[in-house]
C-alpha cells in the first residue's frame, strides 16, 4: 500500500512539474493595465517633450532560451499598401538571462547589454502617436523567447532590419508573449 502511495505521489509530481515547465510566457508592465490606455508619458504627446518607454518584466520563461527579441508595433495603420504596420520598437538580442527591461531605455542602436535597437523614426523606442480624429489604436508589444543569439546589426532602413530580424527568428523561437496598450492623442 505505501509502496502504491509513493508511486502515486511520484506520478503525480511528474504531472504537476511537466505542467509548470510547460506555463506560457507572461509580459507584463506596471505602467499600464494589459489593454488599458497608454499615459501620455509614454507617448509622442508626452509633456516632458520625447516618450519614455515603459519598464516591461517577463516571467515563465522556456528554457533553453538564448535571446529576447522585443516588438512592438501599431497594428491599426498599413503603411505602404502591404501588410507592413507601423514599427514604433524593436529590440533583439537581449540577453537569455534577462527577465526586464527598465523604463526609459536610452536611444543608440546598440544597448549596453549588446542588444541592439530601433524604430521606423529614431533609434530607439517610438511611442505610439495614433491622432486624436481616429480611434484608439492597439499597440502591441510581443516578446519573443529564442534558442539562438541573432548576431544582426541594423540594416540601412528599419523595415528591413525587421524583416531581416523575423527571418532570423524563423524556426528558434520557443516562447511567445505580449501585452497591449490603446491610445490616440488627446483633443
Amino acid at each position: 500500500m505505501k509502496r502504491s502511495l509513493a508511486t502515486i505521489a511520484l506520478l503525480l509530481s511528474t504531472i504537476a512539474l511537466s505542467f509548470a515547465q510547460n506555463k506560457p510566457m507572461r509580459l507584463t508592465t506596471t505602467a499600464f493595465a494589459d489593454g488599458g490606455l497608454i499615459p501620455l508619458k509614454y507617448t509622442q504627446a508626452s509633456t516632458t517633450g520625447a516618450a519614455v518607454s515603459p519598464e516591461l518584466t517577463w516571467s515563465d520563461v522556456p528554457a533553453g532560451t538564448q535571446s529576447f527579441v522585443l516588438w512592438m508595433h501599431d497594428v491599426d495603420l498599413a503603411l505602404n499598401k502591404n501588410m507592413d504596420d507601423n514599427l514604433h520598437w524593436l529590440v533583439w538580442n537581449i540577453p537569455g538571462t534577462a527577465t526586464s527591461l527598465a523604463e526609459n531605455i536610452p536611444a543608440g542602436p546598440k544597448l549596453a547589454d549588446g542588444s541592439y535597437q530601433v524604430s521606423n523614426a529614431v533609434v530607439g523606442y517610438r511611442g505610439p502617436g495614433a491622432a486624436a480624429s481616429g480611434p484608439l489604436h492597439h499597440y502591441v508589444f510581443e516578446l519573443f523567447a529564442l534558442d539562438i543569439k541573432l548576431d544582426e546589426k541594423a540594416a540601412d532602413k528599419p523595415l528591413d532590419t525587421k524583416l531581416n530580424i523575423f527571418k532570423l527568428m524563423q524556426g528558434h523561437i520557443i516562447g511567445k508573449a505580449a501585452y497591449v496598450g490603446l491610445f490616440h492623442r488627446p483633443q
